[in-house]
This record gives C-alpha cells, sequence and structure tokens, in this order.
C-alpha cells in the first residue's frame, strides 16, 4: 500500500466509525461514559469490519 491508498483507507475506517458510532447513539436510551466506551469501540470493530469487506469485494 501507498501513502494515497493508506490516507483513503483511514478515511474509510473513520467515515464508517462515525456512522455507526451515531447510529449507537441514537439506539441506546441513555448515556453513560460506559455506553459511550462500548459504543465506541463496537463502531470501530465494525468500521474494520465493513472496510475489510468493501476491499475484498472491490479488488482494491
Amino acid at each position: 500500500m501507498n501513502r494515497r491508498t493508506t490516507l483513503l483507507g483511514l478515511a474509510e475506517v473513520l467515515a464508517w466509525w462515525a456512522v455507526l458510532a451515531l447510529l449507537w447513539l441514537v439506539f441506546i436510551s441513555t448515556v453513560s461514559t460506559l455506553e459511550l466506551v462500548v459504543g465506541a469501540s463496537a463502531a470501530l470493530v465494525g468500521a474494520f469490519a465493513a472496510w475489510g469487506t468493501h476491499r475484498a469485494v472491490s479488488g482494491w
């Protein structure tokens, strides 16, 4: 991977993380510190899964 593809991959992971974290916040009833940590962690795992899936499907 060169610098450009690394930055594009990082931007894609960050975009997925932001969308998934926002969805998590919309669907929970109370926002506590523990909920924020769990939601951010779960969104990060989901973001890497989505990025990997997109990369595998597109032949990147």
